[in-house]
């Protein structure tokens, strides 16, 4: 598997371009700004884009989505559970003071369960929600990885203070739903340095009681 992280926009988010060596199919997950680098790094490689994954519609993971399906016929996929978070979207440009970008509802829903799959690579949607609504992770078992958008941090979890947010939920989320994978698990949270499922599980001060 072709993995690189690149951490995009002014908050630094991680984008992850995942693209598999054989068929050189790829997918891109929070592509929040900086469409070009995406553009050389899918280039770079080979890959074709087939699939725009976001975790939840925070306008640093979701700013440059419509963009890159512009440029590239890729269908782009979130929860919609989210769409609230994209009808303020002009509001979500004011905390940053930029632009309003250009955002629409999915092209397709990232129900709980749901396979996200190019040829050669497979995820799982698990829904988690408490940062947004719709937050989603995507689970991919046989890479022994977790993007975890903003869910799971290194040593915190997501903010739950803005619009949509609700502490309590998040944590039920992350006991329920991402503590019970493999402690060897990857994670690539949505911002900051990866860690995994047994490091956050043993140490997070967040996830020491449970909910």
């Amino acid at each position: 598997m072709i993995h690189q992280i690149l951490p995009v926009g002014p908050l630094q988010c991680n984008c992850s371009i995942l693209g598999d060596e054989t068929t050189r199919e790829a997918m891109v997950i929070d592509p929040g700004d900086d469409i070009p680098r995406i553009l050389a790094i899918l280039a770079r490689h080979s890959l074709t884009l087939k699939q725009i994954v976001i975790t939840h519609a925070h306008i640093d993971h979701i700013a440059g989505a419509q963009q890159l399906k512009r440029l590239t016929g890729a269908p782009i996929f979130y929860n919609q559970l989210d769409l609230p978070l994209v009808e303020m979207m002009d509001i979500q440009a004011g905390w940053l003071g930029i632009e309003t970008p250009e955002v629409l509802p999915p092209d397709d829903h990232l129900a709980d369960n749901r396979t996200v799959s190019i040829a050669g690579l497979t995820g799982t949607v698990i829904h988690t929600p408490g940062h947004t609504p719709g937050s989603i992770c995507l689970h991919l078992p046989a890479e022994n990885l977790l993007l975890a958008g903003d869910t799971l941090f290194a040593g915190s979890v997501g903010r739950t203070d803005l619009p949509g947010g609700d502490a309590r939920t998040l944590i039920t989320s992350i006991h329920d739903r991402l503590l019970i994978l493999p402690d060897a698990t990857r994670v690539i949270p949505g911002h900051g340095p990866s860690t995994s499922i047994g490091a956050e599980r043993e140490s997070n001060p967040f996830l020491q009681a449970k909910p």
